[in-house]
């Protein structure tokens, strides 16, 4: 379901052959309800991928994790969002880091295109929920996704729809290679812009976002205002001394 690509740039490596590793990071909260159909599809679209998991759950999410071959990173008492995510990503083995949430509203099928995209040498894909209105998702969360857009748009010259999609694929050379304050909500933006600011070649494809099992753990405030904040405050990132002339494709 590949779509046109909406953000690139020239920085990164041309893989030759596949033959990357692969990890899929979830951090997960009381998933117990959804994470066996999730791992399972993974496995599906992904049969050879590590499957890893950082839980702050008080339900059986871990058990169950585990017991499907995952491995599962103990974050209690929570933490919070970011640095969990923070480290989904750091601790992965793979080449290559996908991630998504463990609600069921991700395609995992596409797994293996971003991993595809990965190897033919881009750094970062970016999934966009928005590219039009998911069922899925209330009015509102769209129209504050796409506002959040426009800011990152103006404020870093990047054309994104989603700076939060919780699925991407990441070349795990590029994590180590940049930093980010994991503190707080909205890391997702960090993780989006910093590395278009540093340079890396990142693309934009649309997916099919879907309802979720469970109940969200949004806080729309909270996160709303820390959005904003990391938009204004990605600004002070210095953009790569030689930058590799990004262009529109």
């Amino acid at each position: 379901m590949a779509g046109t690509p909406r953000v690139s740039d020239d920085h990164g490596v041309e893989a030759e052959d596949s033959g990357l590793k692969v990890t899929v990071s979830m951090i997960t909260m009381n998933e117990e309800g959804a994470v066996a159909k999730v791992v399972t599809d993974i496995r599906r679209a992904a049969p050879d991928a590590e499957i890893l998991l950082v839980d702050s759950s008080r339900d059986r999410t871990a058990e169950i994790a585990e017991g499907l071959g995952c491995r599962v990173i103990k974050q209690f008492p929570p933490q919070g969002y970011g640095p969990a995510m923070n480290r989904a990503v750091r601790e992965a083995f793979g080449d290559v880091v996908v991630t998504l949430d463990c609600d069921d509203t991700y395609p995992v099928e596409v797994i293996p295109q971003l991993v595809k995209m990965i190897d033919e040498g881009w750094d970062l894909v970016n999934t966009t929920r928005v590219h039009r209105r998911p069922k899925a998702m209330p009015l509102a969360n769209f129209i504050a996704n796409r506002v959040f857009a426009i800011g990152a748009r103006l404020l870093h010259g990047i054309r994104t729809t989603d700076v939060h999609s919780g699925m991407r694929a990441y070349r795990k050379s590029m994590i180590d290679a940049v930093q980010w304050n994991e503190r707080g909500p909205a890391l997702p933006v960090d993780m989006l812009l910093i590395p278009y600011r540093r340079g890396f070649k990142v693309v934009e494809i649309p997916i099919d976002y879907r309802e979720r099992i469970g109940q969200t753990t949004l806080h729309r405030w909270s996160s709303t205002v820390a959005t904003f904040r990391r938009l204004w405050n990605a600004r002070k990132v210095d953009r790569a001394l030689s930058p590799p002339g990004r262009r529109e494709i």
